[in-house]
């Protein structure tokens, strides 16, 4: 018993290492031709949007509105497939509750 108590500390602490380790990495989305770039953590925390003045038009908001949160869509999916692979590695892909993910 205590073997797996132990064995349940360890995959907790090298869980915290992982989305520590996440956090620190950093995703790209990008629409209209790379016009609109997004960029998130891989917690999925939203960090920076870049938008070329090309992409711009007072007269075409709804474009605008539209290029930011297609990339931001993909940057977040990026974040979470990435997530979603570093976290298998330490659960060997099982769900476990209360690792902090």
């Amino acid at each position: 018993m205590q073997s797996l108590l132990k064995q349940a500390q360890d995959m907790q602490r090298r869980m915290q290492d992982t989305l520590r380790s996440l956090g620190e990495r950093v995703l790209e989305g990008t629409s209209g031709g790379g016009v609109v770039k997004a960029y998130v953590n891989g917690n999925q925390e939203l960090q920076a949007i870049k938008i070329d003045s090309a992409a711009v038009d007072p007269d075409d908001f709804d474009t605008l509105y539209y290029l930011v949160t297609t990339a931001v869509r993909q940057s977040l999916q990026a974040a979470k497939e990435l997530r979603d692979k570093e976290t298998a590695k330490v659960t060997g892909g099982m769900n476990l509750p209360g690792l902090g993910f």
